[in-house]
């Protein structure tokens, strides 16, 4: 009944987050289900002591990283810089090669620390003008987006202070820069297997004669979504203008106006993973931290928290200097950051739910039953056994940073312990870690899916088959991949 009791509360998880019922109300009704099939474990203790405590031990971790990240990628969009590093790639790629610029907007702006989904509503108007113009079917938008901005600047990129990098440090005490080798060959993987997909997708749509298309008007799209654009407003532009678009001195041109110089907009993305690295490699290490042994600030180790502290110090610098690079281009600061702040409640609130979920479900006498079996699928590869767990319960719960911090509580420590004794590297086990979460997460109920799919006004029967191949396929070859060689060659 136990295993049961699980299984129904996995299902209802994941049924009414697909149809879009609040995962805070979701995940501790699905606790609830599961708790109640186990028969003999107290319910409300189970909400107030173990799914409250393991949520709000998730937001007391990395609550931080989301406010900075949120306020940042505000700040981005905000200043202009966001739209004109997209610009600029379409204006270097050129039209014909509008699916690769938006891959790659999407990708320089991810991984410099801009949230995905501000990402999304920046680049989605440049993208609607692109594929239009170039009589590119609209249902391969948001795979194109996706693959950008949801696969290898997520996971495998060394250095990328998302959250699904930094979630496996204080489990691992690695760094946001762990098997920097694999991580980049996983990362040309999912590039290269999506782009290949999207662009044979794109040739066969035109010897069949397909357009751009509209499934929904442009002006029809989901109402939620006019209250998110408020919050990330970007005025689309004419992909007649790109041509003529410049870096001006400061004319008074609409194009100069909307668009700063790229240089001027790509120094705060190459700031903050130059700032994640100085500091996780020379600055921090430096510190005299005894104070980490003793009470309040301990005791724990330089290693466990360096990851974090490196990628706290480095956005809080690069949003002083965005704000100096962007003073005249922000209509209001305060609302800036406001809105930015805002916005970083509630995801974390969300993969925190998500994560007491996980921590009420592995509290249950089923879950040993549960976690001897995952862990045991490939019992004689500690790395393909990690990937299974972790993947498993992103996909389940539909969040990279909700299933990865669910598997590592309860589950790093026995892999801790057993690459102990095989004599593997902690920062392979995080870069499998990553990427094997940053797979199976996008299935159709993931939350960043949806609103992806909300923005482009398109429906999950038009336009997910392709999300899925680039945004689940793809990461699932480059995990092979770096499995593979992290089993033969080991980290690098």
């Amino acid at each position: 009944m136990g295993i049961l009791g699980v299984l129904v509360a996995l299902a209802l998880l994941v049924g009414l987050a697909y149809r879009g019922f609040s995962v805070l109300v979701v995940a501790p009704l699905a606790a609830v289900v599961a708790v109640l099939a186990a028969g003999d474990v107290p319910l409300l203790a189970s909400y107030t002591q173990v799914f409250m405590a393991a949520a709000g031990e998730f937001i007391v971790t990395f609550f931080p990283l989301f406010l900075l990240g949120a306020i940042f990628g505000k700040l981005m969009d905000d200043s202009g810089f966001a739209s004109a590093i997209a610009q600029w790639a379409v204006r270097v790629l050129g039209r014909d090669r509008s699916i690769l610029a938006v891959v790659l907007s999407c990708a320089v702006l991810t991984y410099g620390g801009v949230s995905l989904f501000v990402v999304a509503f920046a680049v989605y108007p440049i993208a609607a003008s692109l594929f239009r113009a170039a009589a590119i079917p609209k249902r391969l938008m948001p795979a194109t987006i996706a693959l950008g901005a949801f696969t290898f600047t997520m996971t495998a990129l060394p250095g990328t202070p998302a959250i699904q990098n930094a979630i496996p440090m204080p489990f691992f005490g690695t760094t946001p820069f762990a098997a920097p080798g694999l991580g980049i060959i996983g990362a040309l993987v999912m590039l290269g297997f999506g782009l290949g997909w999207l662009g044979w997708r794109e040739r066969g749509a035109a010897r069949r004669g397909e357009s751009y298309g509209v499934s929904e008007p442009d002006a029809a799209r989901p109402r939620a979504d006019a209250d998110q654009r408020e919050h990330a407003q970007v005025e689309p532009f004419d992909v007649r203008e790109l041509d003529e678009a410049t870096a001006s001195d400061g004319g008074d041109s609409r194009a100069a106006a909307a668009a700063p110089p790229v240089a001027l907009a790509a120094l705060p993305v190459v700031l903050v993973v130059s700032l994640n690295y100085l500091f996780v490699a020379v600055i921090i290490p430096a510190m005299d931290v005894a104070y980490l042994a003793v009470p309040p600030f301990g005791p724990t180790t330089l290693q466990a928290v360096q990851g974090i502290w490196a990628i706290i110090a480095a956005l809080t610098v690069t949003i002083v200097v965005t704000i100096a690079l962007a003073w005249s281009r922000l209509g209001s600061l305060k609302r800036s950051i406001d809105d930015g702040a805002n916005a970083s409640v509630l995801p974390i609130f969300n993969t925190a739910s998500l994560v007491g979920f996980g921590a009420a479900v592995a509290s249950l006498p089923a879950f040993l039953v549960i976690r001897d079996g995952v862990t045991g699928v490939a019992e004689g590869n500690l790395l393909i056994s990690l990937a299974i767990a972790t993947g498993t319960l992103a996909g389940i719960t539909g969040s990279a940073s909700g299933g990865m911090t669910i598997a590592l509580q309860n589950l790093g420590a026995l892999y801790m312990e057993m690459a102990a004794a095989a004599g593997i590297d902690p920062a392979l086990l995080h870069r499998v870690t990553t990427i094997a979460t940053g797979g199976l997460d996008s299935l159709p109920h993931n939350g960043a899916v949806i609103t992806l799919l909300g923005i482009c006004g398109l429906t999950h029967r038009e336009a997910y088959g392709d999300v899925f191949m680039v945004a689940v396929v793809g990461p699932l070859l480059a995990l092979g991949v770096v499995i593979g060689l992290g089993s033969i060659l080991g980290t690098f």
